[in-house]
């Protein structure tokens, strides 16, 4: 039997969080509510569910391959030019598109810990090696990023906010970073919660990539604009990058139902203030009812909570809630990450807190 290289074999699957559709076959629960996902519970936007409609009567062709007409919308939205532009079937898989154009066996990627996990398993899954900097402060540490950058280092991963504690780091933070990267490094900027953060110190990282720095920034449809089944996300980075980049992504990577729903989604401003809004008041309630409770948590710049156990019992508080209906992310052993949702799912959720807290589970 044919086996693949031990990089390969070693690679630890990345688990997504439980279906609703799981916990109904296993359990018999019928009205489950997901938060391990960070999905808007709001939905689409009614004008993309319209054009998935209205485009699902053309599906016997083959997508736009270049993703014109996407782009455009993009590149007008956005101010920069469509050879800035590329198209993912999620921003996932820009990550592996840039991994594998810039990296090889040897090579190394520098990222924070704990960080979104699709960074290292990519970066493994070309025979190159992860080097993980644990974050300071919840945060990413970017001054010993910096310093873990060396000669074989081909690319630094940046989750801003920062998947699963929701924190960011500052404009002045990334900016001391950026003078510290050498030329020939690529920062993959990951800022799929972006239209979530209400923080002013946020960075504009289009400054870089004007200032002509090599800098790719990964945005997504997956998040505010409530399009995560149909996985469609972009990069933004110089014509040089992208055009390699090009070379690589498969072709049809983006369905033309995706691509009608993205484009119909980026003019739709008025949900997405909706889901921000939406977001705001979940988030207070969240954090006053885990206070009350004397549960910790961290203050997020997205649309997800994360929240810290003091002992390792993340694996038991996902089994008993689920139990009750709710789905939770385990985050290592010790924390567990919450999806702000709709006003009834989060008061949902905190009954269930109470119920297995009274059952015993010290939290």
């Amino acid at each position: 039997m044919i086996r693949p290289p031990e990089y390969i074999r070693s690679i630890a699957p990345y688990v997504p969080g439980k279906p609703v559709e799981e916990l109904r076959r296993e359990l018999g629960i019928g009205d489950a509510v997901k938060l391990a996902s960070n999905e808007n519970p709001l939905g689409p936007s009614p004008m993309a569910v319209e054009a998935v409609r209205s485009a699902a009567g053309g599906v016997n062709r083959y997508p736009d391959g270049s993703g014109f007409y996407l782009k455009n919308a993009l590149s007008e939205k956005l101010n920069v030019d469509q050879e800035c532009l590329i198209t993912g079937n999620g921003s996932n898989e820009i990550i592996d598109i840039a991994v594998r154009t810039f990296m090889c066996a040897g090579d190394e990627a520098v990222m924070g810990t704990p960080s979104f996990v699709v960074y290292p398993l990519a970066v493994q899954s070309v025979g190159a090696r992860g080097i993980q900097v644990p974050l300071k402060e919840w945060r990413h540490d970017l001054r010993a990023m910096a310093d873990e950058i060396t000669e074989r280092t081909r690319v630094v991963f940046v989750a801003n906010p920062n998947n699963p504690t929701g924190t960011i780091n500052s404009a002045g933070e990334f900016d001391d970073f950026m003078q510290r990267v050498p030329d020939g490094v690529l920062v993959v900027v990951d800022e799929a919660y972006r239209e979530y953060v209400q923080d002013g110190g946020y960075p504009d990282t289009m400054e870089y990539l004007r200032a002509g720095r090599d800098i790719l920034i990964l945005r997504t449809f997956s998040k505010v604009y409530g399009l995560a089944g149909l996985r469609i996300g972009y990069g933004i980075s110089n014509r040089e990058i992208i055009r390699e980049m090009e070379k690589v992504r498969e072709p049809f990577n983006v369905s033309s139902v995706a691509q009608a729903a993205a484009i119909a989604a980026l003019g739709d401003d008025a949900h997405v203030e909706r889901s921000v809004s939406l977001n705001e008041e979940g988030k207070e309630y969240l954090y006053a009812e885990l206070q009350r409770l004397g549960i910790g948590f961290l203050a997020t710049e997205a649309n997800f909570v994360y929240v810290m156990l003091g002992r390792p019992v993340a694996s038991e508080l996902y089994g008993r809630l689920l139990e009750e209906g709710v789905i939770i992310r385990p985050v290592g052993t010790d924390a567990v990450r919450i999806t702000i949702g709709l006003p009834e799912e989060n008061r949902l959720l905190v009954e269930a807190l109470q119920r297995v807290m009274q059952g015993g589970l010290d939290l």
